[in-house]
Order: C-alpha cells, then structure tokens, then sequence
C-alpha cells in the first residue's frame, strides 16, 4: 500500500471515529499524517470523554512504554475515563496494575510462558494446526478463513493448556467477540462503545458478556482448587504471588478473561491479516513456499504488518514531556502501536510486506517496559507452525468477497476473510 496522498490534515484525524477503522486505508492515512505534522497529537473526544494525547512515533512510544511511573496503566489502557476508584479496583487486570503487584500477578504464571516452556508446547501446536486445516479443507477449497482458521486454532492451543473441555471452545471465541468489540454491531450486547452509564460499570470493557466468562472461570477454579493440576486455571487458583498477598476473588476474575482475551486476539487477528497479505502479495508466499527457513522472519513481518492491537492508553501521573510537547498530570496517552509499525524512521519501505525483512523492530507486543505480552513467545510459535503447516498444502489462494473488519478502533481484526485456495500439487 503507498503513503497517502490524501491532503489529510492532522486537524481534520478522528481517531475516536470507529467507522473509519473499517476502512482498509483510513486507520494508515491518519497516522501517516499524525507522525509527519503533529506526533504528539492533542486527539479532542465527545463528551463525556475530555481528550487524549495520540503518541504516533517509534521512539516516543517506547519511551512511554519504559516509562510506567510517569505514565501509569492504572485508569485503564483503553480510553474511558473512569474516576470512581471502586470501579477502577473491581476492573483492574494485569494490564491495568503497575508496580510490585504487577510484577508478582505476572509471575505466578510466567514460568509457563517463557522460551523453553513454550518450546515444550510445539507437538500439540502442530497437531491442532493439523486438525484445523484438515476440517477446513475437508469441506472444500473455499471458506471463511476467519472462522474456520484463524478464529478456532488459537482458542484450541489455549484450550489445552486450560484444561478446558473441547466443547466449550466456541464459547470462548463468543465472549473475546462480545467483550473486545463491543463497538461493532455484529457482536454488541446492546450497551455500545462506552457502558459506564448502564449497569455495568464494574464489569471489564463495560461488558456484560464478562460476567458469563466469570460464571465459567469460577466453575474451573471451584473443581481445581486445592489439587495438583499444572494447567493454567489450576496454577492460578492454587499458586499464591510472590508478595505473599493472595489472590482476590476479582483478581481471579480479571486475570483468567485476561488469558481468554489475550490468549486467543492477537494471534487470531495475525493470522487473518497475514492471510490477506500473503494473497495480495502472492510473490512473497511463493518466496516463503520455496525456502521456509524464512518463516521466523516472516512472523515479525506478520506480527508487524498486522498490529493487532491498534492501541493502549496510559495516563500521566505528573507534568512531562514526549518528544518536546508538555503533558499535565491526569492527561490520558495513546500509544498508537500500528502507527509505530510504519514508522518510515524505522522501518524501509514500511508499507511493503517482506516476509525476508531484517531488523524488524516492531512494536506488536509492545516493547520493553514492564507489561511487555505474557504470550509473545507462544503467539510467536504458533504463526510458524500455522504458516508451515498451510503453506505445505496451497500453493496459492484468492479472495472470493469482501474483508470484513472489526469496528473498533482498539483491535485491529478481521471478521471474514472469504477465500479460495489451491492446493499443492501432492497435497
């Protein structure tokens, strides 16, 4: 895709506008804008909203991100403005706590997530990659790949590793849509994009598709407590955080939807965009077909070109500076992860997809800082075994309808991507 040539103005950005993160191009025109006129951009929002700061560049975002005791994460990493401290506590996952208790709720679970642990994960991941791509294509060579691929490999390797009945999957796919993307009219609940006002205030995302998910945690946790398990639900339920302080009941809570909801998105959406991009750049897939000791490059390319995750808000907890502009304490600041990723500072040729790329200093998982992803290592191993796995059976694929996009201006996802693909020859 080339830069824009829109005279797009950074005046006339609506980042608010959840209508234009439907679009294929807009989300990229206006941070292409933000980072050449106005990087540290003051974003106006409608009441009762006040207003935050777009922080568009590579640097700058990190410098945020490292940065937690002046830009704290605990109003909420998405844009809401939340004062009652009651319903910040009731709210507050792992995303949203900064500090000793961040660090001992990461660490009860983070043994399991590092480089070796998720290396011991590698024959499952591929036998339920297998066993997805078998059901996919066994009902012919042209289907929703959302659906049928990248929505449901991820919540089954997670599934797995929750000791969750097989069966109950889909259930979890229904709540990460319901609860993520509320703002789109295909998943919503009725209480829209901002449900502080309608009884749900407590609630993460303002969702009542939450207290479903909690029903469910809470049965997990009633049959593993107490036992030796070495699941995820189990180790949660029964560990107890290095500062000594056991885990709430809303602790719980929070933290297992955050593993539903974190475990399943960024590789579900990944996949989907790195789908779309091997179609409509199809020299690159024959380039990664032809020699896929490319494939861990090739998955920075994906996490790059996808950006999952369009944004997180962090809020300032004294006046300072980012990139030579003044924030007052209390301000709220967007790190607009997808606009670092095309950052041309950075990156040659940003809006080329190279599955060869080198140096790829993307910003998918975050970077650096103290809330860098949990599961970088086990999304990172899953994109590989998918793309090794699929590549060996098509030769080629093509789009038979529109994309559909999530209308959401926090998940970059996509909701269908209809396609038909061709199979290797032998396969």
């Amino acid at each position: 895709m080339p830069q824009s040539i829109s005279p797009l103005t950074a005046d006339a950005v609506d980042l608010t506008d959840m209508d234009l993160f439907t679009e294929a191009a807009a989300p990229w025109r206006m941070f292409d804008v933000l980072r050449r006129t106005s990087p540290v951009h003051w974003q106006p929002e409608p009441a009762p909203n006040k207003g935050f700061w777009a922080v568009t560049r590579h640097a700058d975002i990190v410098a945020v991100l490292k940065d937690p005791g002046t830009f704290t994460s605990e109003k909420f990493v998405t844009l809401e403005e939340v004062e009652d401290d009651s319903v910040i506590a009731a709210r507050s996952s792992m995303l949203e706590i900064d500090g000793l208790r961040h660090t001992a709720l990461r660490r009860l679970l983070q043994h399991r997530f590092t480089h070796r642990a998720i290396a011991g994960y590698a024959d499952l991941v591929r036998d339920l990659t297998v066993r997805t791509l078998d059901n996919a294509l066994a009902e012919g060579t042209s289907f929703d790949f959302v659906s049928k691929i990248s929505a449901e490999f991820p919540i089954q390797v997670l599934a797995r590793m929750m000791d969750v009945p097989e069966g109950d999957t889909h259930k979890f796919v229904d709540w990460g849509n319901r609860i993520i993307a509320a703002g789109d009219s295909d998943y919503s609940d009725g209480h829209g994009e901002n449900a502080s006002g309608d009884g749900h205030r407590n609630l993460p995302f303002g969702s009542p598709a939450s207290l479903e998910l909690f029903q469910y945690g809470r049965s997990l946790a009633a049959k593993r407590r107490a036992n030796a398990g070495t699941d995820l639900v189990s180790l949660l339920v029964n560990g107890v955080p290095v500062d000594g302080v056991p885990l709430s009941g809303t602790e719980f809570d929070n933290y297992f939807l955050l593993l539903v909801l974190a475990g399943n998105e960024t590789t579900r959406h990944t996949i989907s965009h790195a789908m779309l991009a091997l179609m409509q750049n199809p020299e690159q897939l024959e380039r990664l077909r032809a020699d896929f000791s490319l494939m861990p490059d090739a998955v920075e390319e994906f996490l790059r070109w996808a950006s999952p995750v369009y944004y997180f808000r962090r809020t300032a907890t004294r006046a300072a500076e980012i990139g030579g502009t003044p924030i007052q304490a209390g301000d709220k600041v967007a790190v607009w992860f997808a606009s670092g990723n095309r950052d041309e500072s950075v990156f040659d040729a940003p809006y080329r997809f190279d599955v060869g790329r080198q140096n790829n200093d993307h910003l998918a998982f975050g970077k650096s800082g103290p809330h860098f992803c949990l599961g970088s290592a086990l999304a990172r191993l899953e994109l590989k075994i998918m793309f090794e796995e699929l590549l060996q059976r098509i030769s080629g694929a093509r789009l038979i309808g529109p994309v559909r996009r999530v209308r959401s201006n926090l998940v970059n996802g996509i909701k269908e991507l209809p396609v038909e693909v061709t199979p290797a020859s032998g396969g």
